[in-house]
């Protein structure tokens, strides 16, 4: 602990604390949650360095900001690439084409409610959790259109498995990215995290399915094509997650170099892509009837791979600086460390990292995994993959505890509410509670301590 941080202690926190107050307010305030917590970022280092110049270490400061700014820059192009894989896919109508044909299928309710859990379970640990609850949540949605208290169960459903596939896969959540990235588990061991992921989604999913009804639904829709190229881009992204995986495995290469270079690959492609659509297109204007364009419906732009890059989540992208540079603050003061000695020394690394999941329900679980890899204790790969696992599946205990719910609560206005997710928190925990048993039971030998 700084000696000099008697008075910076508190004021950063207080700082920090503000700053998440107002990220909490965001749906009301109107306030983007990057904001906040970048000017908080700002005024957290000023304040350690102010407390570092007192003590006479004023020259630490500046190694020690840029330290956290390497972990962030890390974090970022990999993001960047990633999620500019995924937005190509949903301007090339991949996910579109999915979730129409899931629709057009006119399943029962019951089948609806599993194979949107099914496909949200699989596919988070590929896209992420985020993207994967949107696309199940429309189907949902688009299928229960005149039945919207039969679509709260399913809602909560997609949220609880997108988040659970997240958990066994770097790809799949942030947390497990970190995680990945640090060094602390490496790519293949995540899977060792199947089952209790698989347990955590089960559990709360057969308690809420016998509450559905089996009757047929009513839905019906028009199946959207995949555009050109669409399959090759998915192809391209599975071949970048290769890619990274075998460079950090076999060169011990961080893993954003090879999902930056498959980006470069994806703008090459999409040069070629862009020059056929744009000859392609040209000549459908050119043969239109009379030459009236007046008469001619508005034609789908070219592909432009800048274009998808404007759609980057960037307000995310901000927000990790803004957190990752806020915890690397307060660690820097010397708060985290007292933390890490109280958690994971007095209470010791179960209970700690248990604890971290359920806290991970009430705050974002991206700056409480963050701060844990930044106090780095001391832990077994068995207690690195419960950290990882809570961590993944513990914001599934209220619908605000992770982005899947964050944004079912947009689109699903009317039907999925706090209140509604709350109702069925108890059989959630359940499958908290089974899952973090399974790990314990199946994974024994993992834990070394």
């Amino acid at each position: 602990m700084l000696e000099a941080a008697s008075w910076a202690g508190p004021a950063i926190l207080i700082v920090f604390v503000i700053a998440y107050l107002l990220v909490f307010g965001e749906e009301k305030l109107h306030l983007r949650k990057s904001k906040p917590v970048m000017v908080g970022a700002g005024l957290i280092w000023i304040i350690v360095a102010i407390a570092f110049h007192q003590a006479g270490r004023g020259h630490e400061v500046s190694e020690k900001l840029r330290h956290v700014l390497l972990e962030y820059a890390e974090l970022f192009l990999f993001l960047l690439a990633a999620m500019s894989f995924v937005n190509t896919m949903v301007e090339r109508n991949v996910f579109e084409s999915l979730r129409t044909r899931l629709v057009a299928a006119r399943l029962s309710i019951r089948n609806v409610f599993w194979i949107t859990g099914t496909f949200a379970f699989f596919l988070s640990p590929i896209a992420d959790n985020l993207t994967t609850a949107l696309v199940m949540g429309t189907v949902v949605l688009s299928t229960f259109a005149h039945r919207k208290k039969l679509a709260v169960g399913a809602l909560i459903n997609v949220v609880v498995a997108a988040n659970a596939g997240g958990a066994f896969s770097p790809f799949g959540d942030i947390t497990t990215l970190m995680v990945w990235q640090k060094g602390m588990v490496e790519f293949g061991q995540f899977f060792s995290l199947f089952f209790p992921a698989l347990v955590n989604w089960l559990v709360p999913a057969f308690i809420i399915s016998f509450t559905l009804p089996k009757r047929k639904s009513r839905a019906t829709a028009k199946i959207a094509e995949v555009h050109k190229g669409g399959y090759v881009v998915v192809c391209l992204f599975l071949a970048t997650i290769a890619t990274t995986v075998t460079l950090d495995n076999v060169l011990h290469l961080p893993p954003f170099l090879g999902m930056m270079m498959g980006l470069g690959v994806l703008e090459m492609y999409g040069y070629f892509l862009r020059a056929s659509e744009t000859r392609a297109f040209s000549k459908v204007l050119n043969e239109a009837t009379g030459g009236v364009k007046e008469n001619l419906c508005k034609p789908r732009k070219p592909f432009d791979i800048f274009c998808v890059l404007e759609k980057v989540e960037w307000d995310t992208l901000l927000f990790f600086y803004g957190i990752m540079l806020c915890v690397g603050g307060i660690s820097a003061i010397g708060y985290l460390g007292q933390l890490s000695t109280l958690m994971y020394t007095d209470l010791g690394p179960t209970i700690a990292n248990i604890s971290v999941g359920l806290l991970s329900s009430i705050i974002d679980n991206i700056p409480v995994t963050f701060a844990v890899l930044t106090m780095s204790p001391t832990m077994d790969l068995g207690q690195w993959l419960l950290l990882t696992l809570t961590a993944g599946v513990g914001g599934s205990l209220l619908s605000i505890g992770s982005a899947a719910g964050v944004a079912l609560m947009g689109i699903g206005k009317g039907s999925y509410t706090f209140l509604s997710h709350l109702r069925w928190t108890w059989a959630i925990f359940l499958g908290f509670a089974a899952s973090v048993g399974t790990h314990l039971l199946i994974n024994h030998a993992l834990f070394t301590g």
